[in-house]
C-alpha cells in the first residue's frame, strides 16, 4: 500500500514568490539605473557647458570692460601729464613775473635795463689814470655804454654757454670795445663764468698789458670752448678772492645773458662779504655787467632767466660801484 504523498504548505510558495518578486526587482532596479545613467551624464554634460558658455561670456564682458577701464586710466593719465606740464609752465610764468617784480620793487631804474637804456656811475679817478685820460685819444659814448674809467686792472668773466655762442661776434666786439677804452692799464684777466683762466700759464696771475697780449687774448676767445652753467656766480667769486686787494683799483666786466642759480640774495651776501670795502668806503673790486637779451630772441625759451640775471646784475653793480648796461639786441 502506497504511503499519501504529503501535501506542500502555501506559505513555501508564497515565500518563494516573494524572493523572487524580490530580486527581480532589484534586479529591475539596476536595469533600471544602468538605463538612465547615460541620460543624467548628458545632462550633466549639457549642463556643464551651458555653465562654461555663461562663463566664457562673463569673461567675455569682464575683458571689455577692462578694456574701457584702461582706455579711461590712459586718457587720465595723459589729462595728469598735461596738467603737471600746465603746471610746471604756470611755476615757469610765477618765477619769470616775482623776478619782474623784485627787480621793480629794488629799483625804479629797472625799465632802463629793460630797455637797454644806460646808467652811468660815479667813479674817482687816480692821478695816474687821469693822467692815460687825458692823453687818450676820445672814445664814442656808445661804444660800452659810457662807462667811466678808473680801474689800473680789469678782469673779464663771460659766459660761455650755447646761448651765448649765437651771438659771440658780439660778445668780442664788446670785449674789444673795453679794451680800447682803456689805453694802458697794469694787468688783465680773463675768465670764463664758471671761473677757468683763458690762458692756463696765467692763473691766478695778472696778464701783461701789451698791444701783442690784446691781439692774443681776442684770437683766443674766437675758438674758445668751455662748458658752462649759465650763471656767472663762480666767475665773479673766484676772481675777487684771488685779485681784489685794497691797494689797486680793479674792476670786473661780467658778461652774460641768463641766471640759472637758486638765489640771488645769496649771490649779494656772499659777493658782500668777500668783497669788502676799504677806508674809504668802496669796495675792492667794481663790478660792471653787459647783458646780452639772447633768450628774448629764442621762441619757445623761458626768458625768466634772462629777467634774473639783469635783475642779479643790476644789484651786484649797484652795490659794488659799477655799472650793468643791458643791450637789447644781438645785432651789431
Amino acid at each position: 500500500m502506497k504511503g499519501r504523498r504529503r501535501g506542500i504548505p502555501d506559505f513555501t510558495l508564497s515565500f518563494l514568490d516573494v524572493i523572487s518578486g524580490g530580486f527581480g526587482g532589484i534586479i529591475l532596479l539596476l536595469v533600471l539605473t544602468k538605463i538612465g545613467e547615460p541620460m543624467v551624464l548628458e545632462q550633466a554634460r549639457q549642463d556643464l557647458d551651458g555653465l562654461v558658455a555663461e562663463l566664457e561670456e562673463e569673461l567675455h564682458e569682464i575683458r571689455g570692460e577692462t578694456r574701457i577701464l584702461n582706455r579711461d586710466l590712459t586718457s587720465r593719465e595723459e589729462q595728469i601729464s598735461q596738467e603737471r606740464a600746465k603746471i610746471a609752465r604756470l611755476k615757469g610764468d610765477l618765477s619769470k613775473i616775482q623776478g619782474e617784480f623784485a627787480a621793480s620793487r629794488q629799483s625804479s631804474e629797472i625799465s632802463d635795463i629793460i630797455s637797454g637804456r644806460l646808467v652811468a656811475a660815479r667813479q674817482t679817478l687816480t692821478e695816474e689814470m687821469k693822467r692815460l685820460q687825458r692823453q687818450q685819444r676820445k672814445v664814442p659814448n656808445n661804444l660800452v655804454g659810457g662807462i667811466p674809467v678808473d680801474s689800473e686792472y680789469i678782469i673779464f668773466i663771460i659766459d660761455t654757454s650755447g646761448s651765448m655762442k649765437m651771438t659771440w661776434s658780439l660778445v668780442l666786439e664788446k670785449i674789444e670795445q673795453t679794451l680800447n677804452i682803456y689805453p694802458k692799464v697794469k694787468g688783465i684777466q680773463v675768465m670764463s663764468d664758471m671761473g677757468q683762466y683763458l690762458f692756463s700759464q696765467y692763473a691766478g696771475k695778472w696778464i701783461p698789458d701789451t698791444p701783442g697780449r690784446r691781439k692774443a687774448i681776442l684770437k683766443r676767445l674766437r675758438t674758445w670752448q668751455l662748458f658752462s652753467n649759465s650763471s656767472p656766480v663762480e666767475g665773479i667769486t673766484r676772481a675777487i678772492r684771488v685779485f681784489a686787494r685794497p691797494d689797486k683799483k680793479i674792476s670786473l666786466y661780467v658778461l652774460g645773458d641768463e641766471f640759472t642759480g637758486n638765489s640771488i640774495d645769496a649771490v649779494l651776501e656772499t659777493v658782500r662779504r668777500i668783497n669788502r670795502k676799504s677806508d674809504r668806503g668802496e669796495r675792492h673790486a667794481r663790478i660792471h655787467g653787459i647783458g646780452f637779451p639772447t633768450v628774448f630772441t629764442l621762441a619757445g625759451v623761458r626768458e625768466y632767466t634772462g629777467v634774473r640775471f639783469a635783475t642779479l646784475m643790476r644789484l651786484l653793480c649797484h652795490e659794488n660801484g659799477g655799472t650793468f648796461v643791458a643791450l637789447n639786441s644781438i645785432r651789431k
